[in-house]
Formats: C-alpha cells, sequence, structure tokens
C-alpha cells in the first residue's frame, strides 16, 4: 500500500531519535480512506516495533498520537510517531513507492 494522503516530515533530535508527522485535510468521503491510511502505518509500525510502545521517557522505545478534528465540511486527521531513526525511516520507506 502506498499512501495517498498522508505525507511524512520527519525531524530528528540528533541523538537517534526522530519524530515523524502526518496530516491529512479533507472532505467527509476520504475521511475512511485517510484513516485506512492510519491504520495501515499503525499496523506496520506495531508489527516492527523496536521494543514497548510508550512514553520515551518513561521507558518506552516508541510511541504515537493519532488525532481526527472535524471542522465544517473538512475533517484534519494527523499522526505523529516517535522512536528510533532507523524504525521510523524504514516505517515511512514501506509506504513510499520506489523513486519517491
Amino acid at each position: 500500500m502506498h499512501l495517498q494522503y498522508l505525507l511524512f516530515d520527519p525531524s530528528d533530535d540528533g541523538e537517534g531519535t526522530g519524530t515523524w508527522d502526518a496530516m491529512a485535510s479533507v472532505r467527509a468521503a476520504q475521511v475512511p480512506a485517510v484513516l485506512a491510511e492510519v491504520r495501515a502505518v499503525m499496523a506496520w509500525a506495531e508489527a516492527h516495533a523496536p521494543g514497548p510502545r510508550g512514553p520515551l521517557d518513561e521507558g518506552g522505545a516508541w510511541d504515537a498520537d493519532e488525532q481526527v478534528q472535524t471542522d465544517g465540511e473538512w475533517t484534519t486527521v494527523t499522526l505523529t510517531f516517535t522512536g528510533p531513526w532507523e524504525w521510523g525511516e524504514a516505517v515511512v520507506a514501506h509506504f513510499t513507492p520506489p523513486g519517491d
């Protein structure tokens, strides 16, 4: 599966941990497709997790946050995950078409 709606913006803390943020603002008809992308990314991230999920400052190896907000005709879906840089890059690469 290649992502059609979620585009990840990575940031590196310089110590081997990264954060990947993606946001999609869509009309109601596209919400199920965006949520399917979120579920696919989360399933792959969990299946290839570098350790337990939880806040990093509490001993977790990785964590994620999903938000859905509706404002009028638009729904904004946000997915943020944090963890080891190599793992996060592998998550994103799995859903990126070759050559992108």
